[in-house]
C-alpha cells in the first residue's frame, strides 16, 4: 500500500474532497475560536457590558445551530433528488464566504450587523458540510471511508492550522507586516479567511462528480412543492429510525459522546482562565490542538483498519475520559499545554471515524438527507453538556466538580456504542441500494 493509499488521498477526487476540509477549517479556527469572539465582545459590542456581549454572542450562536439543524435534513432531501449536493454547497458557500468578508467592514459599536454577519457564517459553513459529507459515500469504497475521512480530517487540521497561525502573527505583530494597527490586522484575517475559504474549495467543484439523483419516491398526494422537503425528511427520520436502526444507535451514540467533546472544547477557555492561564498561552495551546491532530488523526485512520472504527473511537473516549480526570488536577500552563496535547491526539479521529462510520451504514443514494440528521444530531451536541458543567459549578461551588461530570457523556456514548452492530447496519444499507 502506498503512502497516499494509507492516508486515503490516493485520488484525484479524494484529494480533491479532502481539500473543502482545508478551505472550511480556516473559519472554524480563525473566525469561531481564536479571533471573531474575543473581536466581537471588545470592539462590535462597544458600549455593552461584557454580560450583554456575551449574551448577544450565545444568542447569535444557538439561532444559527438550531436554523442549520432545522434546515440541514429538509435541504439534503432537496439535494438528492434533485442532484444538487454540489450546487447547494456552492451556494451556501458563497453566501459563507461574502458574509465572511463583510466581518472587514464592522464598525466599533455595530454589534447588531456583527451578530447578523456571523450568525449567516455559522449557518452557511454549517450547511455546506452537509453536502460536502454527504459526498464521502460516493467517492470512497466502504473499505476506505475510515482512511478517507480521518485523512479529509488530518488535511483540514493543516489548513486551519497554517492560516491561524498566519492570522495570529499579523494580529502579535502588526507592524511587522506593515499593518498600522491591531484592529486592521484582525479585519485582514477576516478578508484571508474568506479568500482562503474561497480559493481552497475549487478542487472540489473540478474533480468530485455530482453524484445522480436518487430515484424518486411514491408521490404523496396533496402535498404542494414548499413543503414536500419537510414530509420526505420526516419520512427519512422514520427510515432512519425503523430500517437502519444501527445508524440511528450510532447517532444517539455520537450525541452523548460528542456533547462530553464540545464541553471540552467550549469550556476549556473558560476553565483555564479560571485556574490562571493566560490568553496568550491558551491560544498557543490551540495552535498546539492543531498540529498534533494532523499525524495523530492520520494514525486514527490507520488504527481503524487494524480494530475497526468502532473500537478505535472506544480508544478516544477512554482518552477523553482521562483527560477529564487530568484536567480536574490542573493547575499549571504545562498542564494545560499537556491537555492541550491529548486533545489533539483524539479530536479529530473521534469525529472522523464517526462520519465514516455512519456513512458505512446509510444508503448513498440519499446520502445527503441523512448526513443532514447527522449534522443535526453534530450541532445539538454541546447542549447537555455546558448546562451539566453550570449545574455541576452551582451544586458544588467548584469548576473542578463540573470537569468531572463530563466523563458521563463519554461513558453515556460507549455504553449505547457497544450496541451498535457495524455489520448489521452495512447489511441494512446494501439492502437499500
Amino acid at each position: 500500500m502506498t503512502l497516499l493509499e494509507r492516508l486515503g488521498l490516493h485520488r484525484r477526487e479524494l484529494r480533491a474532497w479532502a481539500m473543502y476540509d482545508w478551505a472550511n477549517s480556516s473559519f472554524w479556527t480563525t473566525v469561531i475560536v481564536a479571533v471573531f469572539p474575543p473581536f466581537f465582545a471588545d470592539y462590535a459590542a462597544a458600549g455593552l457590558d461584557a454580560a450583554q456581549a456575551t449574551a448577544r454572542f450565545a444568542w447569535t450562536t444557538t439561532i444559527a445551530v438550531a436554523v442549520s439543524a432545522l434546515f440541514g435534513p429538509v435541504l439534503g432531501a432537496v439535494a438528492d433528488y434533485r442532484a444538487l449536493k454540489k450546487g447547494l454547497l456552492g451556494a451556501f458557500l458563497v453566501v459563507g464566504v461574502a458574509a465572511t468578508f463583510l466581518m472587514a467592514t464592522i464598525g466599533r459599536g455595530e454589534w447588531i450587523y456583527a451578530a447578523v454577519l456571523f450568525g449567516v457564517a455559522n449557518v452557511a459553513v454549517a450547511m455546506t458540510l452537509v453536502f460536502y459529507e454527504s459526498l464521502l459515500p460516493h467517492i470512497a469504497r466502504p473499505e476506505e471511508m475510515d482512511r478517507v475521512a480521518t485523512g479529509g480530517f488530518a488535511v483540514g487540521f493543516v489548513g486551519g492550522g497554517v492560516l491561524l497561525v498566519i492570522n495570529l502573527a499579523w494580529i502579535l505583530s502588526p507592524a511587522t507586516f506593515g499593518l498600522p494597527d491591531v484592529l486592521a490586522a484582525i479585519k485582514l484575517s477576516f478578508v484571508s479567511v474568506a479568500l482562503w475559504w474561497l480559493l481552497f474549495s475549487i478542487p472540489l467543484f473540478r474533480r468530485v462528480p455530482e453524484p445522480p439523483a436518487a430515484e424518486a419516491r411514491e408521490p404523496v398526494e396533496g402535498i404542494g412543492s414548499v413543503r414536500l422537503p419537510f414530509v420526505r425528511a420526516w419520512q427519512t427520520f422514520h427510515e432512519l429510525r425503523q430500517g437502519h436502526r444501527q445508524a440511528f444507535l450510532l447517532l444517539v451514540a455520537f450525541l452523548l459522546y460528542n456533547d462530553g467533546i464540545q464541553t471540552i472544547i467550549r469550556m476549556a477557555a473558560i476553565y483555564g482562565a479560571e485556574v490562571g492561564i493566560n490568553r496568550n498561552a491558551q491560544i498557543a495551546a490551540f495552535v498546539l490542538v492543531q498540529f498534533v491532530g494532523i499525524p495523530c488523526t492520520l494514525l486514527f485512520g490507520a488504527a481503524a483498519g487494524r480494530m475497526g472504527a468502532r473500537n478505535a473511537i472506544f480508544v478516544a473516549l477512554v482518552i477523553y475520559t482521562g483527560i477529564s480526570v487530568l484536567g480536574y488536577f490542573m493547575t499549571t500552563t504545562w498542564h494545560f499545554f499537556a491537555l492541550a496535547g491529548l486533545v489533539g491526539m483524539v479530536q479529530g479521529g473521534s469525529q472522523a471515524l464517526s462520519r465514516s462510520l455512519f456513512a458505512r451504514m446509510i444508503p448513498k443514494h440519499k446520502s445527503s438527507e441523512y448526513f443532514g440528521f447527522f449534522s443535526v444530531f453534530e450541532k445539538f451536541a454541546g447542549v447537555a453538556g455546558p448546562a451539566l458543567f453550570a449545574a455541576s459549578v452551582t451544586i458544588f461551588g467548584s469548576s473542578r466538580a463540573a470537569v468531572l461530570s463530563v466523563i458521563l457523556f463519554f461513558v453515556a456514548g460507549a455504553v449505547v456504542l457497544t450496541r451498535v452492530d457495524v455489520a448489521e447496519g452495512e447489511a441494512q444499507a446494501r439492502r437499500s441500494a
